[in-house]
């Protein structure tokens, strides 16, 4: 892997980008993009935009094969996309992959083939053991399907980690530079990873901190205030509403974007209260998380999870729902058409393509 080593002596990743990637590569080559979820349909609609032989491979009866066929695109049975394919691109959820990759995709690999995915768990877990002679890549784009797809159209592209578990052909590398290209991510930038530092880093960030990690922080700042007396819906706008706010505005310049555009009342709480907030202790926490995945356990965890018909993240999503700030949530939100993408006005689900996450494969 190829690693810069900055002036204070931290390695960094090097960026790849369209002058890096060889088109080429892929033509001739039959894609099979297998699931049309929120990365899928991305995927699936890029590559085809960019004039290459995609077909999305769906178990039979699936709902999401009328939408891909009105988008124009060539569906087909999982077992016969990945049998046609030179290139196939696992793009179901992880807890699935094992049993789909045993039953359907196992038995069509051949030498020459290459194997993909989105993320690394499947195969930095073991989940999914591919055979020695084809090459196994990862194209991750850091960014749900929808504003990939969006920023596709608007001739951009969102960033992609990558990365080479096995080349067998000796070309591995160049094809998988060659997919990130395809589907518009070397516009922004392809940086080059390993399945066990993307998987690792990926976990912990998704528990730490963009979901577990906010989540538990948003709900004790609204109990905080609810529990001394103060009005539920000032809560919600303080402590949930207020998140995208700051959060674009770190997305757009770092936490120096942010400090500089809040009052100074607000960057002087940053520093004096923040640390008392997020401690020690909570790092300490953060490190044992980290362990555990490292070390498999929370691997382990979520694969007997589903094999038991996943009783804990059932009874969690129930109480989750349950909770005040959500009921206050939506009350709120239903005033705040203002607010609101149009595609979800009419309705305080998901919309079709977000909530593609856990569709179809």
């Amino acid at each position: 892997m190829d690693r810069r080593v900055t002036k204070i002596g931290v390695t960094v990743a090097k960026i790849y980008y369209e002058a890096d990637c060889d088109l080429s590569v892929l033509q001739n080559r039959k894609i099979a993009v297998l699931g049309y979820g929120s990365q899928g349909h991305a995927h699936a609609l890029n590559l085809h935009d960019n004039g290459f032989d995609v077909t999305v491979g769906l178990y039979s009866g699936s709902k999401s094969a009328e939408a891909a066929r009105a988008a124009g695109l060539k569906v087909d049975t999982v077992a016969r996309a990945a049998e046609q394919a030179d290139l196939i691109m696992v793009l179901v959820p992880d807890e699935k992959q094992k049993d789909l990759y045993e039953r359907e995709i196992r038995p069509a690999l051949a030498p020459g083939k290459t194997l993909m995915f989105a993320h690394g768990f499947s195969i930095h877990y073991s989940q999914v053991v591919p055979p020695d002679f084809v090459d196994v890549g990862m194209v991750a784009p850091k960014a749900p399907g929808h504003r990939m797809r969006e920023e596709f159209k608007a001739g951009r592209g969102v960033p992609s980690l990558f990365a080479i578990f096995q080349d067998a052909t000796g070309r591995a590398r160049e094809t998988v530079l060659a997919y990130g290209a395809a589907i518009g991510s070397a516009k922004a930038g392809l940086l080059e990873t390993t399945f066990k530092e993307e998987t690792e880093t990926d976990n912990f960030g998704e528990q730490a901190v963009l979901c577990g990690g906010i989540s538990a922080l948003i709900k004790a700042g609204f109990e905080t205030l609810v529990e001394a007396g103060y009005q539920p819906e000032l809560a919600y706008f303080e402590c949930l509403n207020e998140m995208k706010l700051i959060v674009d505005l770190i997305a757009e310049g770092g936490l120096s974007r942010m400090r500089y555009s809040v009052s100074d009342t607000a960057e002087f709480g940053d520093y004096f209260v923040g640390p008392k907030i997020v401690d020690e202790h909570v790092k300490e926490n953060m490190r044992k998380a980290l362990k555990d995945i490292q070390d498999g356990t929370f691997a382990r965890t979520w694969i007997l999870e589903n094999q038991a018909g996943r009783p804990f993240l059932n009874a969690q999503r129930r109480a989750e729902q349950e909770h005040f700030i959500e009921q206050v949530g939506r009350e709120l939100r239903a005033k705040m058409s203002w607010n609101m993408p149009e595609s979800r006005k009419s309705s305080s689900q998901p919309s079709a393509i977000s909530g593609q996450s856990r569709a179809d494969s």
